[in-house]
């Protein structure tokens, strides 16, 4: 039941919306976060540019493969712990609490990240599609604050309403995406690639670099668990909606990738390095027209429109939990009766967002490259690294409580994803330069890691600080809406 904090019409709660979303709706919010139109239109080309590797396809199979086994332990841990903060909660209740605040405050950079990244890219690639659209080029800013002011009335309202925006635009991209794959095979140039199916050809100095992308082309995936308090029955609801999107995503990206690469023919990576994501679009014009291109550059920049939505959620999920608990102001933790909808949260958000577009806008800094790119890239780093530190959260949190978990999904499956993911994350920092496209030693491949590392050191010491002055809310740290700090009442919980 919400614990109401004021009276009258603009009383807010402490709780999310229950019974919301069923599997389809979760899997609608993890498929548009990880924007599958934008990734096989443009990592897909810019992995083949950088890395000269044909076998993308084999990539995004191999990276599902590790998520997939990741997401054993993971989804097992929903069924003990609903809370819209996911790593952050799992972090806190399996490694402690400054740790848990620790990956808190890197979640919410690494999705604001991915948040910003999206209007910066959205506001520089519409600008000159309007021109040839419209006659009429206007800024990329001003492009960029129509997309910010749908995100910020969406996200203020019902998360049903927002799951049905998302059904609707990621079902197009989707379907367009199958279209041009399946164009492809008819093109004049087509020669099935064997080269791109071959594990062998995933060798060499970007070998590496190309993993790392294809698990930017995931990111979203995990957020599943962000919702579990919303969902119906979130037990089944949760683990399902997350195998569903790995495997649909998974299968997406090998197929169209390696209709594109056959498609383009010897000379792909030449061609992916000049033409960037219109290879995706010129290589079925042929068959399709420029009609179908067209429309397949509109879906390119919907799907941003709705990976903004699901991040917005996301983010504004992550800021409820943590002013629910106290570690943030408590009005963060307050939703909208009826609606369910942690209004604070979201509001906060849109206002970072605008305050970014406005800043890009003022200085005239790139946002193709330095927000899209470079934010974009930032946020598949911190995310990495998320995914590879709760992953031994789960392996630490059914060390202590077993409970019903067998062996497979308390130890053996948490301990090879763990193993994987250190491995590529290690792989991430080590090629960071190739991530970002600089130079080595560039500001970039210092000053993104080392903002990561303060953001991570700032929260962990904000929980010891908070242990000494609010002891009541350090307790509280991970336990969602059991931890009764914020409503005045006595902590429920226990544990870690």
């Amino acid at each position: 039941m919400p614990h109401p904090t004021s009276t009258g019409p603009a009383r807010l709660s402490t709780a999310l919306a229950r019974d919301r979303l069923g599997v389809a709706a979760v899997v609608f919010f993890v498929m548009s976060a990880a924007a599958p139109l934008t990734v096989v239109a443009g990592v897909v080309p810019t992995g083949l540019a950088v890395t000269g590797l044909l076998a993308v396809p084999v990539a995004f199979l191999a990276v599902a493969l590790v998520l997939a086994v990741f997401s054993i332990g993971y989804v097992a841990m929903a069924r003990h712990i609903a809370n819209a903060g996911a790593f952050y909660a799992y972090v806190a209740r399996g490694l402690g609490r400054p740790p848990g605040v620790a990956a808190a405050w890197v979640a919410l950079a690494a999705y604001n990240s991915f948040q910003v990244a999206s209007y910066g890219g959205f506001g520089a690639i519409a600008a000159p599609l309007f021109a040839g659209w419209f006659g009429v080029e206007p800024p990329w800013w001003a492009i960029a604050l129509a997309a910010w002011a749908l995100v910020a009335v969406l996200g203020v309202r019902d998360v049903a309403v927002n799951g049905k925006v998302l059904a609707t635009l990621l079902v197009a991209e989707i379907a367009l995406v199958l279209v041009f794959s399946v164009a492809d095979l008819g093109t004049a140039g087509f020669r099935a690639s064997g080269a791109a199916l071959d594990p062998g050809n995933l060798t060499g100095a970007g070998a590496g670099a190309l993993l790392v992308m294809a698990v930017t082309g995931f990111v979203g995936f995990e957020q599943s668990v962000v919702f579990s308090e919303e969902s119906r029955d979130p037990r089944r609801t949760v683990p399902r909606a997350t195998y569903i999107a790995i495997t649909l995503i998974a299968v997406l990206y090998a197929f169209s990738s390696w209709t594109m690469i056959s498609a383009a023919g010897p000379g792909v990576v030449g061609r992916a390095a000049a033409e960037g994501p219109e290879l995706f679009f010129t290589l079925a014009a042929g068959r399709l027209g420029g009609t179908a291109v067209d429309l397949g550059h509109a879906l390119f920049l919907t799907s941003l429109v709705a990976a903004m939505i699901s991040f917005h959620n996301i983010i504004a999920r992550y800021t409820f939990s943590l002013g629910r608990e106290g570690v943030l102001p408590r009005a963060f933790g307050r939703t909208v009766p009826g609606t369910g909808a942690p209004k604070n949260g979201s509001l906060a958000q849109s206002a970072f967002g605008l305050v970014v577009i406005i800043t890009y806008a003022v200085l005239g800094w790139d946002p193709l490259v330095q927000l899209f790119f470079w934010g974009g890239t930032t946020g598949g780093i911190g995310v990495l690294l998320l995914i590879t530190v709760t992953s031994a959260a789960v392996l630490a949190y059914f060390a202590r409580d077993p409970g019903t978990e067998n062996v497979w999904r308390r130890i053996v499956a948490p301990v090879t994803a763990t193993m994987l993911l250190a491995v590529i994350t290690t792989v991430a920092l080590t090629t960071i330069a190739t991530l970002f496209g600089v130079p080595p030693g560039s500001g970039p491949t210092w000053v993104v890691p080392l903002a990561l590392a303060v953001l991570a050191a700032a929260g962990a010491a904000w929980a010891v600080i908070l242990r000494r002055v609010r002891p009541e809310v350090y307790k509280g740290i991970g336990w969602g809406a059991r931890s009764r700090s914020s409503f005045g009442f006595p902590f429920l919980g226990g544990g870690a």
